[in-house]
């Protein structure tokens, strides 16, 4: 077996063309993803999921099986951030006939893979320390546990591990002329130096975030863009233009699509609208996540007249990047305490939003806390199967967690605001299937 020897970069002139153009595309990974508000909200749920998944296997309550387990809830959440890591749970799902990946039935190998996943949630970030993490693991040689990993990883040290999958490896070949190969670790990491360099070269175009050059090496691969050609033959750099102009064209063609994705973003403001003029209304004080705070809703700010900072005890919590992205707080003016939280899952993933809800829950640790999904009446059958599942029993059985629907909201609101004092009132509108 032969590592991927150093690739030649494909002419800078070239791929700086399509990296300008491909930062400017609605469609592309950079703009529908990279820059996706939602996106960063997930590292902390992430992080703890993973946390999770570790005490689990320090325990011995993993169990010895995928479906229902807390791996499953993190891999899938993952795999609901947008086009880029759809299908990265493919990996971790059991494949009977081969008995892969070998970390249900093999206790030695589940706690191998414990103490990776343990080491890199706990290190500092060092390169070194997380490459010879990954070196660790892949000496062990379960079998059937690859580069996949990595997309966990990624969630945990996005500066120093690239996302991985089939098309992301096909767009770093196709622009380096490289040879990289599938389910190896050693590949992944040789792919990763040459990551890193072209980073590097065109950090003006791209991020210390390595998920923006995996997004433009995923739309390469996956077919989006056609690689720039590797020399500079005539013929080849005419049709290259030509098939450039293509994808523009398409671009401008899919302005219904784009269109759309923007009522989706102002329908989830204004549903945190409604929610912070009731708060107001009943007697709270209101903090609206902070990556939200300077969106257009109403003539003016979304936050305006809201919460500028939280009270000291929450800012103190561990939990506090997750409790300043939850879409809506309503705090007791009196006592500085969450009362009510809200996540607006319009059309983000439910497994991110529910994990961030437990991350708060678990980590405010008080009584007289109640959690509340809102979403379109259609997805409420989908948000209670995603509660029954094992990882999340404790945020379903102990704590307050209650669905409203988009129609139970607009039609009550008024009077809520009208008449209403208080947590009762949208209790009241509230639903729980026990």
């Amino acid at each position: 077996m032969s590592t991927p020897s150093h690739p030649h970069a494909a002419p800078v002139d070239l791929t700086r063309r399509l990296l300008t153009r491909w930062r400017d595309d609605p469609l592309g990974t950079y703009q529908s993803w990279f820059l996706w508000e939602e996106r960063l909200k997930n590292f902390r749920s992430i992080r703890q999921g993973i946390s999770v998944v570790v005490a689990e296997i320090e325990s011995d309550t993993f169990g010895n099986v995928y479906k229902g387990s807390s791996l499953e809830t993190v891999v899938k959440s993952i795999a609901e951030q947008r086009q880029i890591f759809r299908g990265a749970d493919h990996a971790f799902i059991w494949k009977p006939k081969l008995r892969i990946p070998d970390i249900y039935e093999n206790r030695e190998n589940q706690l191998a893979f414990g103490r990776f996943l343990n080491f890199c949630v706990c290190c500092s970030g060092d390169e070194a320390e997380i490459v010879e993490a990954i070196r660790t693991l892949d000496r062990v040689g379960i079998k059937g546990l690859g580069p996949a990993a990595a997309n966990m990883l990624y969630f945990l040290h996005p500066t120093v591990v690239s996302p991985f999958n089939t098309a992301i490896v096909k767009g770093y070949n196709a622009v380096t002329g490289a040879k990289v190969k599938l389910g190896r670790w050693n590949e992944y990491l040789a792919m990763r130096i040459g990551i890193l360099e072209m980073n590097a070269r065109y950090r003006d175009l791209l991020s210390n975030d390595l998920g923006a050059i995996a997004g433009f090496l995923f739309d390469i691969g996956s077919g989006r863009y056609p690689a720039p050609p590797r020399d500079f033959d005539e013929a080849a750099l005419v049709q290259w233009e030509e098939d450039l102009a293509q994808v523009r064209a398409e671009s401008d063609r899919a302005n219904k699509a784009i269109q759309a994705a923007r009522d989706q973003d102002h329908t989830h403001t204004q549903i945190q609208g409604w929610l912070r003029d009731l708060g107001k209304a009943v007697g709270f004080e209101v903090w609206i996540a902070s990556n939200d705070v300077s969106r257009d809703y109403d003539g003016g700010r979304l936050a305006d007249g809201c919460l500028h900072t939280l009270p000291e005890a929450l800012r103190a919590a561990a939990s506090f990047d997750a409790i300043r992205l939850i879409d809506v707080l309503w705090v007791d003016p009196s006592t500085g305490r969450v009362v009510a939280a809200f996540e607006v899952e319009h059309t983000s993933s439910i497994y991110s939003g529910i994990l961030r809800m437990s991350d708060l829950a678990l980590g405010l640790e008080h009584d007289g806390l109640s959690l509340f999904l809102v979403a379109p009446d259609s997805r409420e059958a989908d948000i209670w199967e995603q509660l029954k599942r094992p990882a999340f029993s404790r945020v379903a059985d102990q704590l307050d967690v209650h669905f409203i629907a988009y129609s139970e909201l607009k039609n009550n609101r008024e009077a809520i605001a009208r008449f209403g004092q208080g947590m009762k009132p949208i209790e009241a509108i509230a639903r729980r299937p026990w």
